[in-house]
């Protein structure tokens, strides 16, 4: 039996065809580009895992929603249970970049985590705190001619 899978494990994307037998013991696999192809191939057929990223509501910041992540990769199956063992989180700010949400999301032995720092909201009348993120530094280029 053939399999056809996108590899997903460097910027090539390269399409693998994967052979097995009728026990579904990989006998080949061709289309890579480098031996990651192979190595990727192997994990999906036998044990597919993936990053999960989503976001997950926010309380006394200037956003709604601060994006979370797992800190590894977690079992497929398991991508959606945990998705929604998420779904009624809400944080309070501050929350700082790394700051564990759920230790061991659905037994998985992985923490989910925060990917954003998110200060608190400045109360009213007061300039908010630069956290960084509000501008990214750099001088638009003057767009006369000199």
């Amino acid at each position: 039996m053939t399999k056809t899978l996108t590899c997903i494990n460097c910027p090539l994307g390269c399409t693998l065809e994967v052979t097995t037998d009728q026990a579904g013991t990989i006998v080949s696999v061709s289309g890579n580009q480098c031996i990651r192809g192979v190595a990727y191939a192997t994990m999906e057929l036998t044990n597919p895992t993936r990053v999960l990223t989503t976001t997950v509501r926010i309380e006394g910041a200037d956003i709604a929603m601060v994006p979370i992540k797992t800190a590894a990769a977690v079992p497929k199956g398991l991508v959606m249970a945990i998705a929604a063992s998420l779904k009624d989180t809400v944080l309070r700010a501050p929350v700082a970049r790394g700051m564990v949400v759920t230790h061991d999301a659905c037994g998985t032995g992985v923490d989910v985590v925060v990917t954003r720092t998110v200060p608190a909201k400045a109360p009213a009348g007061e300039n908010p705190p630069d956290d960084g993120m509000r501008h990214s530094g750099l001088v638009p280029r003057s767009t006369t001619k000199r």
